[in-house]
């Protein structure tokens, strides 16, 4: 029996967002790791007040690109400067449509001429690999998928390991027995304990202090002894799958953008291509923003705050239609700062609201009506209330301006996209993205 792919399935459920609409649809959070390990308003404060460990190694996933032509489909179909990428070096790839919609970011670590490492959800990774194909690139692939579908279970490849905050380089000198080479931002630098190798990322989260540790999966367990071993003196707290969700939200970056992919005829090849079980068929749509056309949901890279990553010093899938829409009026990626009062009434239904976390795209309103959708929204307990990652009309994008978020799930097709549903709102304030002072003005700046 064939397996459906993406387009079977779009014509099945007779339209796109048939297919994603998922009402009251559940957040995605990482597999394998504990969901809490002391609470996720500890977890939160770890990495802003002490020092958090955050375990990686499940929940992406790593393909691995190797051969002659590696970078060039690599450059042909993301936005990307290839002229200046070092070996040991990472990137936040951006691949983008004909129509210049983000396809889904993803990390790219070139490990070394013609080889090439992208870590993410899989929808980048796929996008490579069936244009390769089909191509006839000089490339080989490798893939290792997340733990929650490798075929058989078994280990990653790889363990990831992030140790963030502001203790984070003195549990790390503890460790290694002194500082770690200077090391740019998004750059690598090789480490051995013990005579395990494996390298050190320079990466943070919300803008804090620290390295992401990536090795051979055989030194795992070890590596994570030696930081539990080394941080319980310095308060060391594991940060579990709930808190682990919510740094993007004050740090800026917004995960998971709906694909372009879903309408273009040109794309109906690749849609055939796609499995229907995959992210692009089963990552869902809900909220109180609906619309029966899923362009309606793509986003620009331009929007996402990607602008600086895109290189037209070389030519790209998508490189006319960014040049024709780089100084157009967009949407601009913004924090709302949600009212704490009426998070208790409406979210919380008490004093405490609990663990907020959704993707949901729900309305954002002014006097004016619809001005904006958020992207995601979470609870972060050292700011005492709940933000939420929104693109908004630039008009309304000002620092202070008053906006309301409508706080409910639309049903979807069969009802009026601007049917007065009911829902409640709640007040919010725009604030700039990234919400955290370091993250916007130090994260990046030895890059």
């Amino acid at each position: 029996m064939a397996i459906p792919s993406l387009q079977d399935g779009i014509d099945k459920a007779g339209s796109p967002i048939g297919l994603l609409w998922q009402p009251n649809a559940e957040p995605w959070t990482p597999e394998v790791v504990e969901r809490e390990y002391v609470g996720w308003r500890q977890e939160q404060a770890a990495w802003h007040e002490g020092v958090a460990l955050l375990n990686l190694s499940h929940h992406m996933y790593d393909l691995w690109i190797e051969g002659p032509d590696a970078t060039r489909v690599l450059a042909e179909y993301g936005a990307n400067n290839f002229e200046k990428f070092a070996i040991g070096q990472a990137k936040q790839y951006v691949p983008v449509t004909r129509d210049g919609k983000i396809v889904t970011d993803g990390i790219l670590a070139r490990r070394a001429e013609n080889k090439y490492l992208l870590s993410g959800v899989p929808a980048a990774q796929h996008w490579v690999q069936y244009h390769a194909e089909k191509g006839g690139y000089d490339v080989a692939f490798e893939t290792d998928t997340s733990s929650a579908f490798r075929p058989g279970g078994g280990d990653p490849k790889l363990f990831r390991y992030q140790i963030q905050g502001p203790l984070a380089l003195e549990l790390i000198e503890k460790v290694f027995g002194g500082p770690l080479p200077e090391t740019k931002f998004f750059h690598s630098t090789p480490v051995t304990l013990d005579g395990r190798n494996f390298e050190a990322l320079r990466h943070g989260m919300a803008g804090q202090a620290g390295y992401e540790f990536i090795g051979p999966w055989e030194h795992a367990a070890y590596v994570e002894e030696a930081f539990l071993k080394a941080g319980e003196p310095l308060g060391l707290i594991q940060v579990g799958a709930l808190a682990y969700t919510t740094p993007s939200v004050e740090s800026g970056w917004i995960p998971s953008p709906v694909p372009g992919i879903y309408i273009d005829p040109e794309l109906a090849e690749y849609r055939a291509w796609l499995p229907l079980f995959g992210i692009e068929g089963k990552r869902p749509l809900n909220g109180s923003y609906f619309s029966e056309d899923i362009a309606d949901y793509y986003v620009s890279p331009y929007e996402l705050g990607y602008g600086k990553l895109i290189h037209f010093g070389h030519d790209f899938h998508g490189r006319d239609a960014l040049l024709k829409t780089k100084d157009e009026p967009r949407r601009t990626k913004v924090t709302l700062v949600f009212d704490a009062d009426d998070v208790r009434r409406v979210v919380g239904g008490g004093e405490d609201p609990g663990f907020v976390l959704t993707y949901a795209r729900h309305r954002v309103e002014t006097s004016a009506g619809l001005v904006g959708t958020t992207m995601q929204t979470a609870s972060i307990d050292p700011v005492g209330t709940v933000l939420a990652q929104t693109l908004i009309d630039s008009a309304h994008a000002e620092p202070g301006t008053e906006v309301t978020v409508v706080w409910g799930e639309h049903p979807g097709p069969g009802t009026d996209p601007e049917a007065d549903l009911g829902f409640p709102r709640i007040r919010a304030t725009v604030q700039v993205s990234p919400f955290d002072r370091h993250a916007r003005t130090e994260y990046r700046r030895n890059a």
